[in-house]
């Protein structure tokens, strides 16, 4: 029977679900890892604590389970701030052990105190003090259901002194969870059924609202004659098996998804909270259903709005709809579809055999990666190859950091998710900035022996800013990155690395780097001037791009102009 107020939170914790917490020991939450050290709760010992939250997001991201993650006073705690933001906007269930100076020091400016409750309350779904050891069983257990079921980041704020401090522990608190469905009335099924029964095309636009609602999209957009356009976080849940399926909107897209909005009567969105307003077409054409009646109407205007489950309100609508007869929308979008692949096969190859294209290195990753494997990528134009050039077929898993957009995120989510999944195949998409924003957690892969399998896409560059600054018309400008030998800093963290520089290089090098039975690195060195092309170039960034050059060249870097333009607009 737990008995002080650092076992009872790990005790409440493991009952919940938890099976991994992520931090770095020391000072205030000594008695509280402790009692990790007695419990099934397994200790990860990282060298960052941005780096553990991260981890612990990914773990949560993927299980749907609990992760938690602990951290001193003041700056230990405060290293946590930005991975507890990316789960709080991603969804993952976290709980955060933040500890505190003892109590007789507080409000008296003691070394290290910080008010961790101003600070979490804006990342967290629950943000609470112990402030009493009866407290403990029963904060922690609300803490941990918030999570849960609200989706996000939970904080126990815990004195130092707190934790040794005992109690009876009588009073049974516990986790509970529920699972609902909320469909609107029937007045407005019958509304929406209208609506779509009188337009002549449909478009779906899904989102990570429809995550469970595969099966149901599908049977709607076979009914509808209707397109299926996905948002970026939705890719993994609605792209598998789909033959109605369009591709992406927005800068990271594709034109079918694009044009399949654009020409719709009507664009039904689906559990869709994609904040870039201008990719939306008129109102007047949109209708959008949502469990959070906040999310109506929030990106852009719309004509009618459906609070409700995704799957449970199709179910509700389709035997109100009439069978859509004319395919003509849909058969445009999907030839669409078929030229986008196109170009996005023809993007990835040159005559060059030393100009290696990242979309070439990330397609080929398609090939050779596991059916079921999981995936990260660092924010920046690693997510975007990820997104366009990796296939979701209902096994693989896919977390980027669409919401936060932070650097460095890749390969600590990374050791998350290969602490709960060992034996799957974890793989970390790394631009060379992000992975050498948190390099020290390297050294966490071998000694937590965490198998995660490191590509890293080697620019020189913070190739993603580089472009930004490009369309802009500006020259680029602090984005060069002068960085080590990444092969033989994995080799001193004890991971082994392979350097590929060629196409000829990288079929063979990439089979080996896979193979490994470990944590290992594989260095691609790639093509730095590879423009991210957004679904349709707008005169506006053709302009800027122009102006760029011609920035460029009064500025002595004509040949640069001239690498653009071959790599990017006349292959």
């Amino acid at each position: 029977m737990a008995s002080n107020v650092a076992e009872i939170i790990v005790d409440t914790l493991t009952q919940a679900g938890a099976q991994r917490c992520y931090g770095i020991v020391g000072d205030t939450i000594n008695h509280f890892t402790d009692a990790v050290r007695r419990s099934p709760l397994r200790w990860i010992h990282v060298r960052h604590e941005e780096a553990g939250a991260l981890a612990a997001g990914g773990e949560a991201y993927m299980t749907g389970e609990l992760a938690v993650c602990a951290g001193t006073c003041g700056p230990g705690s405060l290293h946590f701030i930005n991975g507890i933001f990316e789960s709080h906007r991603n969804g993952a269930p976290v709980v955060l052990i933040a500890s505190d100076v003892a109590r007789p020091e507080v409000g008296l400016a003691f070394p290290q105190e910080v008010d961790q409750r101003r600070i979490y309350e804006q990342a967290s779904v629950f943000c609470e003090y112990i402030s009493h050891p009866s407290q403990a069983r029963r904060i922690t257990a609300l803490a941990a259901q918030a999570a849960l079921a609200r989706g996000g980041v939970a904080v126990v704020i815990v004195n130092g002194d707190m934790f040794t401090e005992s109690d009876d522990d009588a009073l049974p608190w516990s986790v509970h969870r529920v699972a609902s469905a909320a469909c609107p009335r029937s007045v407005e099924l019958d509304r929406l059924a209208s609506l779509l029964n009188e337009a002549k095309s449909v478009t779906l636009y899904a989102g990570y609202g429809a995550r469970a609602a595969h099966c149901q999209v599908l049977a709607l957009a076979k009914h509808l004659q209707a397109p299926v356009v996905h948002t970026s976080r939705a890719k993994e849940f609605i792209e598998p098996e789909n033959p109605f399926n369009v591709g992406m909107t927005g800068i990271l897209g594709n034109r079918a998804g694009m044009q399949a909005i654009e020409d719709a009567d009507i664009t039904l969105c689906l559990g869709t909270d994609f904040a870039w307003t201008q990719y939306y077409p008129s109102h007047q054409h949109v209708i959008q259903i949502d469990n959070d009646p906040t999310h109506l109407g929030r990106r852009a205007p719309i004509a009618m709005g459906l609070v409700g489950d995704v799957a449970t309100t199709i179910d509700a609508v389709l035997p109100r709809l009439s069978e859509k007869q004319d395919g003509e929308h849909l058969a445009k979008a999907l030839k669409q579809w078929q030229a986008d692949g196109k170009d996005y096969a023809e993007a990835a190859h040159d005559e060059d055999p030393k100009l290696l294209h990242p979309q070439r290195v990330t397609q080929l990753l398609d090939q050779l990666a596991s059916g079921d494997a999981l995936f990260t990528a660092d924010g920046g134009s690693p997510m975007v190859w990820l997104l366009r050039h990796l296939t979701a077929n209902g096994h693989r898993r896919f977390l980027t950091s669409l919401l936060h957009g932070t650097m460095a995120n890749a390969y600590p989510q990374a050791m998350g998710m290969a602490a709960a999944f060992p034996d799957r195949q974890v793989i970390a998409l790394c631009g060379d900035g992000g992975l050498t924003m948190l390099m020290g957690d390297l050294l966490t892969l071998r000694q937590e022996n965490l198998p995660v399998k490191l590509l890293v896409y080697n620019n020189r560059s913070l190739g993603f800013v580089e472009m930004e600054q490009r369309v802009e018309g500006l020259l680029d400008a602090f984005t060069e990155l002068q960085n080590p030998d990444f092969v033989k800093l994995a080799d001193a963290c004890g991971l082994p690395g392979w350097h590929v520089e060629s196409e000829e290089e990288l079929e063979p090098a990439m089979r080996s780097w896979l193979a490994v039975d470990g944590p290992a690195l594989l260095d691609v060195r790639v093509n730095r001037l590879e423009l991210v092309m957004p679904p349709k170039i707008k005169l506006s960034q053709m302009a800027s791009t122009a102006l760029f050059g011609v920035k460029a060249v009064l500025d002595g870097r004509g040949r640069e102009v001239i690498d653009l333009l071959r790599n990017n607009f006349l292959r």
